[in-house]
């Protein structure tokens, strides 16, 4: 039997596996690549509520020819006490795979440790790889396949997305900038590694940060479980808006991305993301596409 494979973090993959892993969901949806995982069964853990990531992972199970089950802390035994490594062991006897969306990415890591499924990280609150594969898919639709080519601005909060676009800045070698406020960057040692292996600048100023830059990407100020600091961060994130003015000193041809939802007049004005430049539609339907190709990648 292969050795399982997860997808934890887009630095699971080597570059080159990256850039097939992408080419394989620009064919999957232009309808070129009907590979199937009929009969397959993916056991879906959700701990932190989703609308994209429940739609686009049983949607595209349902294309695939498979089946996909929706486990929440509310229905099922693990929000019960029940430990990961029995969670783990048990479902890798009934399923395919393994799709988890929690908090703690020390959760999704014990889970595949101990699973003999392939197991793919959904979103914690560390690292959101499957959004990052939509994200460059996008931004591939928009600007060709020489990701290296590229500068992304990143605007905002240092959380799972900062941090997960840094892992992909560093397998993929484009130009990242980060406008955090004090307090507020990246993981320390994803921002080492990545800096260690590509251009990433880390500011203070997001007029620095856009400068000339083809993506401007941004995320809430608070994200789930984050409720209470919400006043505290509306307060250090004032001057991290995306607004027009912000966006014209990017590359004129520049797109907005958002992984939504979205709070429209906080971090990113309406004008922007219901504007020309705004790609979040496609940016959400790529994440159906992207999943699809991770999902025959560790289970095809």
């Amino acid at each position: 039997m292969d050795t399982k494979r997860d997808f934890l973090a887009i630095t699971d993959f080597s570059r080159d596996e990256l850039v097939q892993l992408l080419e394989r969901a620009r064919l999957l949806k232009d309808g070129v690549d009907t590979s199937q995982l009929a009969g397959q069964s993916l056991a879906m853990i959700f701990k932190k509520s989703s609308t994209r990531t429940r739609v686009s992972f049983e949607v595209g199970m349902t294309q695939l020819g498979g089946h996909s089950l929706f486990l929440s802390d509310r229905d099922s035994q693990i929000g019960r006490g029940e430990s990961i490594h029995d969670t783990a062991k048990v479902l890798s006897r009934y399923v395919n795979g393994i799709m988890v969306r929690t908090f703690e990415h020390a959760e999704v890591e014990e889970l595949a440790r101990h699973a003999s499924v392939p197991v793919v990280n959904a979103l914690t609150d560390l690292l959101h790889p499957c959004q990052i594969v939509a994200d460059l898919q996008t931004a591939a639709e928009e600007f060709g396949a020489d990701h290296q080519e590229r500068t992304v601005a990143w605007i905002g909060d240092g959380n799972n997305m900062a941090n997960s676009w840094l892992n992909a800045a560093a397998r993929l070698g484009f130009s990242l900038r980060l406008a955090c406020p004090e307090g507020y960057d990246p993981n320390a040692d994803i921002l080492a590694f990545a800096q260690s292996e590509t251009d990433v600048v880390l500011t203070r100023d997001p007029a620095e940060a856009v400068q000339g830059a083809d993506v401007v990407t941004t995320d809430v100020w608070a994200s789930m479980g984050q409720e209470e600091e919400a006043q505290e961060r509306m307060r250090a994130f004032q001057g991290f808006i995306v607004d027009d003015a912000l966006m014209a000193k990017a590359a004129s041809n520049a797109i907005f991305l958002h992984c939504l939802p979205a709070h429209r007049g906080e971090e990113v004005s309406e004008s922007v993301i219901d504007g020309p430049q705004s790609r979040i539609f496609d940016e959400a339907e790529n994440r159906l596409h992207a999943q699809k190709a991770i999902l025959l990648e560790l289970m095809g």
